[in-house]
């Protein structure tokens, strides 16, 4: 993945660009809260306490992986049962690893104190949201920033009230909750679009993922798929 020169001088970190970041991300705040209703919900019918409901969201704050990882929760937890879910959840975080390269020639030059805390709160909206604001020529580094912190602060606040009427919620199918989380991710694929050529490997991922849930049981319908996207949209890359 091509990710430019580093810039020369750290970008600014202003309030100005906050305040931005954190009023682009209000139209995207239903989405991300829905979402986290889901997962609180999950983690109640777990078992999970509130306290690890509201840590979890804190330290991992991963919402897909930890939807899916609750969702695959074995009863008994052995070598394979834990190695499945630690496989399961990088793969499902890897693209984390190329949102990250992506931010680094923007944000680079920052100090560690800057970047790292940033990087934590780091979700998938506010990525896009703050490389569209990039690809626009802006360079306030608070808008990333702002647009993260403003979507955390809304996801611990879903989580927890997801958590604490999980009770009411037994089928999150009956209402719809347990589509909430391909629904908003097809969404914020929209953004990414660029042309039929580069959704041949959406297509094969997504055919390969549909395979594989037909034919073994679990979640590897999950890694799977990933993989074989992620292979030819390699491919694809070298062609060009």
């Amino acid at each position: 993945m091509t990710t430019g020169p580093e810039e020369p001088f750290p970008p600014p970190w202003t309030l100005a660009g906050f305040h931005l970041g954190a009023r682009l991300a209000l139209p995207i705040m239903p989405a991300m809260m829905a979402f986290g209703l889901a997962v609180g919900a999950t983690a109640a019918r777990k078992g999970l306490s509130f306290v690890d409901n509201l840590l979890m969201n804190a330290f991992v704050y991963a919402g897909m992986s930890q939807l899916i990882a609750m969702e695959a929760w074995p009863e008994q937890f052995t070598i394979g049962a834990l190695a499945a879910l630690i496989v399961l959840c990088v793969t499902v975080n890897a693209r984390m690893l190329l949102m990250g390269a992506a931010l680094h020639p923007w944000l680079g030059t920052s100090s560690p104190w800057r970047i790292y805390p940033t990087l934590h709160v780091l979700t998938d909206p506010s990525w896009l949201m703050a490389m569209r604001y990039r690809a626009g020529g802006g360079a306030d580094a608070g808008v990333l920033l702002g647009s993260s912190v403003v979507l955390a602060i809304a996801w611990l606040a879903a989580t927890s009230l997801g958590y604490l009427g999980g009770a009411l919620i037994v089928d999150p199918r009956r209402y719809g909750i347990d589509l909430v989380m391909p629904i908003f991710f097809a969404a914020m694929l929209i953004p990414l679009w660029r042309g039929g050529r580069r959704a041949i490997p959406w297509i094969v991922a997504g055919v390969t993922a549909v395979a594989i849930q037909q034919l073994v049981d679990g979640w590897w319908f999950i890694v799977v798929g990933a993989i074989a996207g992620s292979v030819v949209g390699g491919l694809i890359d070298d062609a060009d």
